[in-house]
C-alpha cells in the first residue's frame, strides 16, 4: 500500500517524518529514479527507493516494538519539540530512540502523568487512533474540592464540548483525605473511565462543571495497566508490552473497526 515517503522513511527508523520532509525538499530523495517532491508517495513492494544514493529495502524495515511508558508531567508527548522540552522519546535507550521510526500513540497533555504506548508499528498506531476505536482508559484526577453527587451524573451522562456530548463515562469518588472516611466534602479524587479522547477532555469538562484538575494520572489502557503483577512502573521508565497485551490491542481494534 503506498504511504507517503516521509512516513515510509520514519517507519524504516531512517528519519523523523519532520527531517524527511526536509530531506525531501533538499533533493535526496529518489523513487523510481526520480527526486521526490512533497506528497509523493511510495510502496517499497513495487517502488525503487533511494536515499542519498542508498537503496532501502523492505528487509531493512526495524522489528516492530511496543512499549507501555509511564510519562511524567513536564515531558510532551511528541517526537520532536519546537519549544525543545523534553520528549517522551528523550526518556528511551539509545537503542530505542535511534533508527527504529518509534512514537507515542495518541497523547497526553504535557501537566498530565501515566500510561502511554509506543510504537513504530504503524498499523497499529492507525487502529489505535481511529476514531471509531473506543478502547476504555482508566484515569486517577484530584479535583480542586470535592464533586456534588449532580455534577457526577452529568459528567457520566456526557456534556456538550464544542458543539458535540461527550460520550458517557464511568465516574466514581475513590479517595479520602481526611481520618473520617464518611465525610463527603473532603472527597477530592475520582477515578474516571473513558471510551473517547477529545484535546484536553478531562479538564475541560471539570471546568465546564466549576472544577479544577491538580493532578491528572492515566492507570491503564484497556487491560494494559501499570501495575503488572507486585510490581509498579515507575515515573519516567517504560516496559516491553507482553505478546498476550500486543494481541490484546491488535484484536480489541479489528473487532470495533
Amino acid at each position: 500500500m503506498p504511504e507517503r515517503v516521509q512516513k515510509v522513511l520514519s517507519q524504516w527508523g531512517i528519519a523523523s517524518r519532520r527531517k524527511a520532509e526536509k530531506m525531501i525538499v533538499e533533493g535526496r530523495i529518489k523513487i523510481n529514479g526520480q527526486i521526490a517532491s512533497l506528497g509523493d508517495k511510495a510502496d517499497l513492494k513495487v517502488d525503487i527507493l533511494h536515499v542519498d544514493d542508498k537503496l532501502i529495502k523492505i528487509s531493512d524495515r526495524p522489528q516492530f516494538i511496543y512499549l507501555l511508558l509511564n510519562k511524567p508531567t513536564g515531558v510532551v508527548s511528541t517526537c520532536f519539540d519546537p519549544q525543545n522540552r523534553s520528549t517522551v522519546i528523550d526518556l528511551l535507550s539509545k537503542d530505542l530512540k535511534q533508527g527504529t521510526g518509534i512514537h507515542p500513540v495518541g497523547r497526553l497533555d504535557f501537566a498530565s502523568s501515566g500510561a502511554l504506548i509506543l510504537t513504530n508499528d504503524g498499523k497499529l498506531t492507525l487502529g489505535l487512533t481511529h476514531p471509531r476505536y473506543h478502547l476504555p482508559k482508566i484515569y486517577h484526577v484530584e479535583l480542586d474540592c470535592s464533586p456534588k453527587r449532580k455534577d457526577l451524573a452529568m459528567w457520566r451522562k456526557g456534556i456538550m464540548l464544542d458543539g458535540r456530548k461527550t460520550l458517557p463515562a464511568k465516574v466514581r469518588l475513590i479517595k479520602s483525605d481526611c481520618q473520617d472516611s464518611r465525610s463527603r466534602n473532603s472527597e477530592k479524587t475520582i477515578e474516571i473511565i473513558l471510551t473517547e479522547g477529545r484535546n484536553r477532555q478531562i479538564r475541560r469538562v471539570a471546568e465546564k462543571l466549576g472544577y479544577q484538575v491538580k493532578k491528572l494520572h492515566r492507570i491503564a489502557i484497556g487491560s494494559i495497566t501499570l501495575n503488572l503483577g507486585k510490581h509498579t512502573l515507575s515515573q519516567g521508565k517504560y516496559r516491553h508490552l507482553q505478546k498476550n497485551e500486543i494481541n490484546f490491542l491488535k484484536n480489541s481494534f479489528n473487532t470495533n473497526l
